[in-house]
């Protein structure tokens, strides 16, 4: 399903392959929070290469479909899962969807909790650790923090129960509170002591240690594991410039600069 995903949508780009004429006009990227860093940075390399601005609005990907829903109009929508742009899909705002980079669940800890790879269940599972996630449904990272429970049940039975309710969801939601500018939200939660152990992409847990260097990410074991699949829709009728953009993403280029950041990229060519 997801080669047919990925051919679709070069199919849908040919026609916007030949060069087009410089541009001033500006584009609107709405993205998923967790690829804040890495889209900033690949847009400016857009914007000097083409010459076109990019307006970017990051948030969790399930509140930016809601506003896409409720009729904001970006012209691409990356999200860190499938589900919200094929929902937008198959709704008619735009087609085909494209995966364009992986991710993966790990476990940012304080310095003080004694956990590794191999004990990450059992210190999940300790009453004393107060074990942090963000919003599942408003934000994928929240999902994908529920998946694990459910791997951590054929593991151990009852693991779902215990960590689904004692998760605190302090991130992603539409009240959840917000990090000070400037500063990376899973540093921040972690710098103000909200909560022991964090689960959240790898890519955010590294930018959270550059922030916070104390703080130890922990390697989620095969039998967790939780890989995140992130999608790229351009809203249907938008102009070329748009369908430009989401290229780019794939492009060589857009792609070794996503891996800078953490992100599995798989269109670079080898050698």
């Amino acid at each position: 399903m997801k080669i047919k995903h990925t051919l679709s949508l070069y199919a849908a780009l040919i026609p916007f392959l030949i060069p087009l004429s410089v541009s001033a006009d500006s584009l609107t990227l709405y993205a998923a929070g967790s690829l804040k860093t890495a889209l900033n940075d690949l847009a400016t390399s857009y914007q000097q290469a083409y010459k076109t601005e990019v307006s970017a609005k990051y948030a969790p990907s399930g509140l930016l479909r809601k506003a896409i829903e409720e009729g904001e109009q970006p012209d691409v929508f990356a999200s860190a899962n499938m589900k919200h742009p094929d929902i937008l899909a198959n709704k008619g705002w735009g087609s085909p969807v494209v995966l364009f980079a992986r991710n993966q669940l790990c476990a940012l800890a304080q310095q003080n909790v004694n956990v590794t790879s191999d004990n990450l269940l059992s210190t999940l599972m300790d009453t004393n650790i107060r074990l942090g996630t963000s919003t599942p449904k408003a934000d994928p990272s929240g999902d994908y923090a529920w998946e694990l429970f459910q791997k951590a049940e054929t593991v151990k039975k009852g693991s779902f129960s215990v960590l689904s309710t004692k998760a605190l969801q302090l991130t992603g939601g539409e009240k959840s509170e917000k990090a000070p500018e400037g500063l990376n939200q899973y540093g921040w939660v972690m710098s103000e002591n909200k909560a022991d152990i964090f689960l959240t992409y790898c890519t955010n847990a590294v930018l959270a240690k550059k922030q916070v260097n104390n703080l130890n990410i922990i390697a989620i074991p095969e039998s967790l594991s939780v890989g995140a699949d992130y999608g790229l829709v351009v809203k249907e009728g938008a102009q070329s410039k748009a369908w430009k953009f989401a290229m780019y993403i794939l492009s060589p280029e857009g792609q070794r600069i996503l891996k800078k950041y953490g992100f599995e990229a798989n269109s670079i060519p080898k050698g």
